[in-house]
């Protein structure tokens, strides 16, 4: 492989996994790389509904699961550990899984829903509740993105039972 090629290759590992720049936030960058997954999203909902919008975020988040789950020597590669805060594919991916799951059950979310699904992935991906903390442990990529799909399952929990006492 010429050098040009690595370097390329390089960068564009590095783009996809500080979700565009937002992970190179010097504050809490978790949470400036789950806006990548707002981003997202939030279009998406304005352009689609029902089970177009929910195939829509479904898809894209597996899509990225699975480049995420593919970076595991990349990450090592670029950043010198398995899984530096400055990564925030996996932030994108939780955000993404938990409107989707919302998607599903309670239709478009609106603007409060959004928030909540924020607030929640956060406190729940900081947290990092039994099983999240054991999916952390599984090796290389599939250790990087796992552990934020079980928080994002566990936030769309918490989404729906908020649903459930007539909150948005």
């Amino acid at each position: 492989m010429s050098a040009a090629f690595a370097r390329l290759r390089d960068r564009v590992w590095r783009a996809i996994l500080l979700g565009m720049g937002l992970g190179a936030a010097p504050l809490a960058p978790g949470t400036f790389g789950t806006l990548g997954g707002v981003l997202l999203a939030v279009p998406l909902g304005a352009l689609l509904d029902g089970a177009a919008l929910v195939l829509a975020l479904s898809g894209i988040a597996l899509g990225l699961f699975l480049v995420g789950c593919a970076s595991g020597r990349a990450i090592v590669r670029l950043f010198g550990r398995e899984d530096p805060g400055c990564v925030v594919l996996d932030e994108i991916v939780g955000y993404l899984v938990v409107v989707a799951i919302d998607a599903a059950l309670h239709g478009r979310p609106g603007p409060w829903t959004h928030a909540l699904a924020f607030v929640l992935f956060r406190i729940f991906d900081v947290l990092k509740l039994p099983p999240a903390r054991r999916a952390e442990e599984l090796p290389g990529g599939l250790g990087v993105m796992a552990d934020d799909v079980v928080a994002a399952v566990q936030a769309a929990a918490g989404l729906w039972l908020l649903h459930a006492f007539g909150l948005p």
